[in-house]
C-alpha cells in the first residue's frame, strides 16, 4: 500500500480521531516500517514510595521527555506507535488471564499491584487485576458494513508501559493519545503526539475525558475512575425530562387524523395478511385470514419493521390494521420505559428514596448519559449507608444482554458509559430462585408474558395465559459477575444448555417450592404491574406517551423477575423491559395456535378467556 492508499483508507479515522494531518506521512512510515521509536524520545520512570503505601490514585509509572531540545508540535515526525499489552472483550477477560500467566505477572507489575520479585503465583492477582483494570483500558469499537451487531461491540486494550505511564493532569494536557486501526494489518494500536512543546525532563499528560468542560459536575463524575470526588451532596432525584428527550434521535413519524373510526371489517370474506415475520405466515392457519404477499392489498399489515406513517395510513387505508402504535418507543426503549413508568409513583414516594424507591415494581434506573451526575450520587450515598450497589449497565437500544454488565464497581460503571448510550439498573440481589432438580441447585429465572394491547383512548389491553421461563444454567450467588450462565438467563442464542419448561409444568413444581406463595396471587400482582405501567405510558400525549390510533393493535413481550422483599416475607414483580417485535417462536412450537387466538382477539375482537386474560 502506498501513501496515497493509506490515506485514502484511513483519512476518516484520522479525521474523526482528529490526528492533525503533518503527522500522516511519518505515521506512514513507521507503519511500514514497524517502528517503535519512543524509548528515544522518552523514558519511563518507576515510582518510587519508599516506606510510604501507594494509593490507587497514585502513579505507578511517569512517561518523561528524554530527547535533548524536548519535542516540537509543530515537527511532523514527532507521532509515536503505542503497542497494546492487552486486548480484549468485557466476557472474555477472565478467561484470557488464566490462559496467559505471563501477561498476568505483567498487568500486575504495571498496575502496581506486584513487585517484580514477588513470589506469589500469577492466579492469585487475576481478581485484583478484573477490579483495577477500568482504570488502565480503553475502548473502541470497529463499525464496517456486513459486521454483525456482535461483532460492534466494544473492544477494551490496555496499552504498553509507554502508554500507560501518560497520566492525567488537570490543565496540564500536552499531548494526546488515540486508538488507530491499520486496516493492512487488521491491528489496532495507539498513537501518541504533541498537542504543545513539550521540554525535555517534563512529563507527558493527556486528558482522560476529552470534550467535557473542565470545572463540570460531569467530568468530576466522569473523572472517578482516576480520582475520587464525593458528590454525596448533589441532587440524586430524577425528574421527567422536556419533550425534546423523547424526540432526540427517533424518527419521525405522524399521528393519525382525528376523528377516524375503526376499520370496517368485511365479515364475508378472509382477512387478508400481509407479514414480514415468516412464524405469522407458518402458524397463522385459521380460515378467517387470507395470507398475501403484496402489503398494498392487506387488511392487516403485521411488520417487523418500524412503521411511522399513521397519518397516511388513516387517510389513505383507513380500513386497514397495523401491529404497532404511535410513539410505542416510550414502552420499548429502556431509558423511556423507566421514565413513563416513574409517573406511576405518584403520592406514594418515600421519604427515603435510596430505601424505599417507587414505584416498587420498577428497578431504579439512570440514563447515564443526561443523569450520569445524579446516579454517581446515588450510588455514593448508598455506598456511604451500607447499601448493596450492584447494578447492571444495560445499553438501551439492543436486546439478547448483548454488552451488559453486572458489577459493584463505580470505576467500571464510569467506563462503560463511554461506549455508548447506556442505562444503569439496579441489580436484583434477592432473586427469588427456581429449583432445577437436574442441576440440584437453585437458579435465577425470569418470566417472559405477552401483552396485547388493543386501544390507548379506552385502554384495552391482555396477557397470554400461557407465560414462558427463562432459567440460568448455575446455581445463583452474588458473585462472578462474568459468569453469564449464572447471572443471565438468555440461552437461546448462543452454545448454551436451554432449560425447556411449558407454564403448566413450572406451576406444579412452584407449587411444591413455594406453598405459602400461590402463583395466583403474584399473577394478580403481576396483572397490576402491567396495568399501572400502561398507565404511566399513556398519561401523557405524543411523544412523550404511547399514540392512541383505531388502526393500531400490538403485541408485545414483558419480561420481569421476582424479588424477595419485605425481609424476605414478599415476592415482588420487577419490570425489566418491553420487547418490540418478539421473538415468538417457543410460544408456536409451545402452542401451535398461538397466533391464531392473538388475532382473533386482536382484529375479531373474540375474547377467548381461556387463553387471554383482561388487565385493563
Amino acid at each position: 500500500m502506498d501513501y496515497d492508499a493509506f490515506v485514502e483508507a484511513h483519512k476518516p479515522q484520522l479525521q474523526s480521531s482528529g490526528v492533525p494531518e503533518l503527522f500522516w506521512p511519518t505515521l506512514y512510515r513507521k507503519l511500514v516500517g514497524q517502528v517503535f521509536d519512543a524509548n528515544c524520545a522518552f523514558s519511563l520512570l518507576f515510582v518510587d514510595y519508599g516506606d510510604e503505601t501507594r494509593s490507587p490514585e497514585d502513579p505507578v509509572c511517569l512517561l518523561r521527555v528524554s530527547k535533548e531540545g524536548g519535542i516540537k508540535a509543530d515537527d511532523p515526525t514527532e507521532i509515536y506507535l503505542i503497542d497494546h499489552a492487552w486486548t480484549f472483550r468485557a466476557d472474555n477477560a477472565r478467561q484470557l488471564l488464566h490462559d496467559h500467566p505471563a501477561l498476568v505477572s505483567r498487568l500486575a507489575v504495571m498496575m502496581g499491584l506486584q513487585e517484580e520479585d514477588d513470589e506469589v503465583p500469577p492466579i492469585a492477582y487475576i481478581p485484583r487485576i478484573l477490579q483495577n483494570m477500568w482504570r488502565w483500558c480503553h475502548p473502541y469499537s470497529v463499525s464496517a458494513d456486513g459486521l454483525s451487531v456482535e461483532n460492534r461491540m466494544p473492544i477494551w486494550y490496555v496499552m504498553d508501559e509507554v502508554g500507560s505511564a501518560v497520566l492525567h493532569l488537570e490543565d496540564s494536557f500536552n499531548c494526546r493519545i488515540v486508538p488507530f486501526m491499520h486496516i493492512p494489518e487488521g491491528v489496532t494500536y495507539s498513537l501518541l503526539f504533541p498537542i504543545e512543546d513539550i521540554a525535555e525532563g517534563e512529563n507527558l499528560y493527556r486528558d482522560f475525558v476529552e470534550g467535557v468542560p473542565i470545572g463540570s459536575q460531569e467530568r468530576e463524575a466522569l473523572l472517578l475512575p482516576w480520582r475520587y470526588t464525593s458528590l454525596v451532596k448533589e441532587d440524586f432525584s430524577q425528574t421527567e425530562p422536556p419533550e425534546e428527550y423523547f424526540v432526540a434521535g427517533h424518527v419521525a413519524e405522524t399521528l393519525p387524523g382525528p376523528d377516524i373510526p375503526p376499520p370496517l371489517i368485511d365479515a364475508n370474506r378472509p382477512l387478508k395478511v400481509y407479514s414480514q415475520y415468516e412464524l405469522v405466515n407458518q402458524y397463522l392457519t385459521d380460515p378467517a385470514y387470507e395470507m398475501v404477499s403484496d402489503p398494498s392489498e392487506a387488511d392487516i399489515l403485521w411488520m417487523t419493521t418500524h412503521f411511522k406513517g399513521y397519518r397516511e395510513l388513516s387517510e389513505s387505508r383507513p380500513n386497514t390494521f397495523v401491529n404497532q402504535f404511535p410513539f410505542e418507543n416510550v414502552l420499548t426503549i429502556k431509558d423511556l420505559l423507566s421514565v413513563v413508568c416513574r409517573r406511576m409513583a405518584g403520592d406514594r414516594k418515600s421519604d427515603d428514596a435510596l430505601a424505599n424507591p417507587s414505584p416498587r415494581w420498577l428497578p431504579v434506573t439512570y440514563n447515564l448519559q443526561t443523569e450520569l451526575v445524579p446516579f454517581a450520587s446515588y450510588f455514593q450515598n448508598r455506598a456511604q449507608r451500607g447499601m448493596d450497589n450492584h447494578w447492571i449497565v444495560k445499553p438501551w437500544n439492543l436486546a439478547r444482554t448483548l454488552d451488559t454488565h453486572i458489577t459493584d464497581n463505580l470505576t467500571q460503571i464510569m467506563r462503560l458509559q463511554q461506549t455508548g448510550p447506556k442505562i444503569a439498573q439496579k441489580y436484583i440481589e434477592h432473586p427469588v430462585l427456581f429449583e432445577r432438580p437436574e442441576l440440584e441447585a437453585a437458579v435465577k429465572f425470569d418470566v417472559r408474558y405477552v401483552l396485547l394491547l388493543k386501544s390507548v383512548d379506552e385502554l384495552c389491553a391482555y396477557v397470554y395465559t400461557n407465560f414462558f421461563l427463562r432459567f440460568a444454567n448455575k446455581p445463583f450467588q452474588l458473585d462472578d459477575f462474568d459468569d453469564y450462565e449464572k447471572h443471565f438467563t438468555v440461552m437461546n442464542y448462543a452454545e448454551y444448555t436451554l432449560r425447556h419448561m411449558k407454564c403448566a409444568e413450572f406451576r406444579e413444581n412452584w407449587a411444591v417450592q413455594y406453598p405459602k406463595h400461590g402463583w395466583e396471587q403474584i399473577e394478580a400482582d403481576i396483572g397490576t404491574m402491567l396495568k399501572e405501567m400502561l398507565l404511566g405510558a399513556t398519561q401523557v400525549r405524543p411523544p412523550c406517551g404511547l399514540g392512541a390510533c383505531e388502526q393500531s393493535r400490538a403485541l408485545y413481550a414483558v419480561d420481569l423477575m421476582l424479588e424477595w422483599t419485605d425481609a424476605g416475607t414478599r415476592m415482588q414483580p420487577k419490570l425489566l423491559e418491553v420487547n418490540f417485535i418478539p421473538d415468538c417462536q417457543r410460544a408456536c412450537e409451545y402452542y401451535p395456535e398461538f397466533y391464531n387466538d392473538v388475532f382473533n382477539l386482536l382484529f375479531l375482537d373474540q375474547e377467548n378467556l381461556d387463553v387471554f386474560r383482561r388487565i385493563v
